[in-house]
């Protein structure tokens, strides 16, 4: 990711902003030009709670170029409390403590490093839900 493109989805990234259509009500996330669920233009832009639950899981061994140092961890399709499914790693949990319907909580976290200077990608993570 280089710096322009980072940049542009920082809000995305750091934040979860998606966006409400103002049609048909659903949340929308990652945000879009046009709603998924009517095909109306979308938008407001909606900042989610980052609260959801697991709905699945699967343990990654076989990792892409730059995430060698993370192996092996665990990969989670998050539905939001919002509506939106978000696929994102796992933190502060252990393999075995995993569970589907396990409340979760997004933060930031490094995700990895890349190119030859070591520029550092951070985004959003799940982790066990800390607070009520």
């Amino acid at each position: 990711m280089n710096i322009a493109s980072a940049w542009r989805t920082k809000k995305q990234r750091y934040a979860l902003q998606g966006e409400v259509c103002p049609d048909c009500h659903q949340a929308i996330f990652p945000p879009r030009d046009v709603c998924p669920h009517c095909t109306q233009p979308a938008g407001p832009v909606h900042t989610m709670s980052g609260r959801g639950e697991i709905f699945s899981f699967t343990r990654m061994f076989n990792v892409p170029e730059g995430f060698d140092s993370q192996r092996p961890y665990t990969v989670a399709l998050v539905k939001l409390e919002e509506g939106p499914m978000v696929t994102a790693q796992l933190t502060d949990v252990d393999e075995g403590q995993v569970d589907i319907g396990m409340k979760v909580e997004m933060v930031t976290r490094k995700l990895r490093e890349e190119g030859t200077d070591g520029q550092i990608v951070y985004g959003y993570k799940f982790r066990p839900l800390m607070t009520a």
